[in-house]
């Protein structure tokens, strides 16, 4: 199976920390962000591929045209256009079902081989400040119903985290742009609903590192990942 890691933004909150080096590269107890995310990935995810932009130059040095037994290609987002817009940039070599995340957000090994049992699918976490994410409304069956970007409603609620398991009905669909010249995946990918069922599943774990702050305490939360 495929996997899909969108790693080309310049992570401009994270300070001087990315002057010199991509936000995926920032490293954990020694070892970047990205290759965390690579070696935790389930064995079935034999091919990844690095969405890249920014000092790209520092992840493909590091990582080459095979990781840990799997192999990585490399495709340029030239123009930062979203993840919607990174997606389809891997629209020609994506096949059947495969497995979307983010470059700098660590999940659990098991949360991820529990949503690629599914066909169609998206992980929540649930948090209790429902305003600063995605939240992810479900129909009575327990299946994603829509997603609400920062809803002024109390917690808790369970927020879109970005990890997706999509397949290639997705690019029967026009990208939706949801401003600043970006286009979404999510958004995107509620249109499937027309004619498939979206699964939820629930992560046990997540950790997003946004800023400096984040990143040093991923120097601890690392070893609850692993």
């Amino acid at each position: 199976m495929q996997g899909v890691i969108l790693a080309a933004g310049k992570g401009t909150r994270m300070n001087d920390l990315t002057k010199d080096v991509p936000k995926p590269m920032l490293k954990i107890k020694n070892k970047p962000i990205l290759a965390w995310k690579i070696e935790m990935l389930p064995r079935e995810i034999d091919e990844v591929i690095l969405i890249v932009g920014y000092l790209q130059e520092k992840i493909k040095e590091y990582f080459g045209d095979f990781y840990d037994g799997r192999k990585i290609i490399y495709l340029e987002q030239k123009e930062l256009n979203g993840s919607g817009g990174a997606i389809f940039l891997a629209r020609d070599i994506l096949k059947g079902k495969f497995l979307v995340m983010m470059g700098d957000d660590l999940y659990l090994k098991s949360d991820v081989e529990k949503i690629l049992k599914k066909e169609l699918a998206i992980l929540g976490f649930e948090v209790e400040n429902p305003d600063q994410f995605g939240i992810i409304k479900l129909n009575e069956k327990g299946e994603v119903k829509d997603i609400i970007e920062k809803p002024k409603i109390k917690g808790p609620a369970p927020a879109n985290i970005g990890l997706y398991v999509l397949n290639e009905n997705f690019f029967d669909y026009p990208l939706v742009l949801i401003g600043g010249g970006e286009f979404g995946l999510p958004q995107t990918m509620m249109q499937m609903k027309d004619k498939y069922n979206i699964s939820f599943e629930e992560a046990e774990r997540w950790f997003p590192i946004g800023n400096p702050d984040d990143l040093e305490i991923a120097q601890k939360e690392i070893d609850l990942f692993v």
